[in-house]
């Protein structure tokens, strides 16, 4: 069975981060392991308080995998603050893993941000030319771009495209997602997956290989339970890639299984309720 990490931050309610990562992995056929970066209080109507972990001991836990277990793909998601972000990229650096896919969660649904200010820096500069692919959604998207445009706009590298881009505040059309998609693969990014959720009608997602865009279409799924979407689609991605599909198999397969767990999301709490992880297995074995 291939073994799958995720570091990541703990959902108290079960709907994202490392919780949504490992029951995405289990659908997904594939062992799940985890490296927790921080406890966050969080429940379907929002994130009330986040606890970061020491870098010592998120040090430790990844060398505890690193050195017993052989590790197919690792999934990157909530890393609130500069050290987290140093320590997991040194990390990542002394055993370089291969299928590494990098969620760049910033902000909760609810507003709270789980992303510090002056991460974003070490974000890009550290995390983001280790990745294998980068998952951002669109809000995610702008702000990257945004911070690197304020690093080096003063530079003399500062490339014809990010000049480009000064006009890009928002992101509402295809070809303003393709531009996004091209920056930020020029900012270090391999592969660049930027989803549309967004966008007021088209779901589509558009991943940029830095040779050409490849679009993948999805309903629009009307329900308010969609806690843990991000979550859950780079974790799956992240599953597929370690079970030895191509990338574009892998999203494709990937958007599959999102598109059928918020279908079928569970109306639990009073907020965003949160996706259906097993929904396609209990079907199987009739529970459903």
């Amino acid at each position: 069975m291939k073994k799958v990490l995720t570091i990541a931050g703990s959902d108290s309610s079960g709907g994202a981060g490392i919780q949504a990562d490992l029951k995405t992995f289990s659908a997904n056929g594939t062992f799940g392991m985890s490296v927790i970066t921080a406890i966050t209080a969080q429940n379907t109507q929002g994130v009330w308080a986040v606890e970061d972990l020491s870098s010592s001991i998120i040090e430790a836990q990844i060398d505890a995998i690193f050195k017993d277990i052989e590790v197919d793909g690792v999934k990157i998601g909530m890393v609130s603050k500069i050290e987290t972000i140093d320590a997991i990229s040194k990390k990542l650096n002394e055993y370089k893993p291969k299928n590494v896919v990098l969620d760049p969660v910033m902000i909760s649904k609810s507003g709270f941000d789980l992303l510090r200010p002056e991460s974003k820096k070490s974000l890009i500069e550290n995390l983001i030319p280790l990745s294998s692919i980068i998952t951002p959604n669109i809000p995610e998207a702008l702000d990257i771009i945004e911070t690197y445009k304020h690093m080096y706009k003063d530079n003399d590298e500062y490339s014809e495209l990010l000049k480009e881009a000064e006009t890009l505040t928002t992101i509402e059309t295809r070809e303003q997602m393709e531009m996004a998609a091209r920056i930020i693969h020029l900012i270090g990014a391999p592969n660049v997956l930027l989803k549309g959720g967004h966008l007021a009608n088209d779901a589509v997602d558009i991943l940029y290989d830095g040779k050409e865009f490849h679009y993948f279409e999805g309903e629009r799924i009307h329900t308010k339970n969609t806690h843990g979407t991000g979550c859950t689609l780079s974790s799956a991605i992240c599953a597929n890639l370690a079970l030895g599909y191509s990338l574009i198999e892998s999203i494709k397969g990937a958007k599959e299984y999102i598109t059928e767990a918020i279908k079928h999301s569970l109306d639990i709490g009073h907020g965003v309720g949160p996706t259906n992880h097993f929904y396609t297995l209990y079907k199987k074995a009739g529970i459903l």
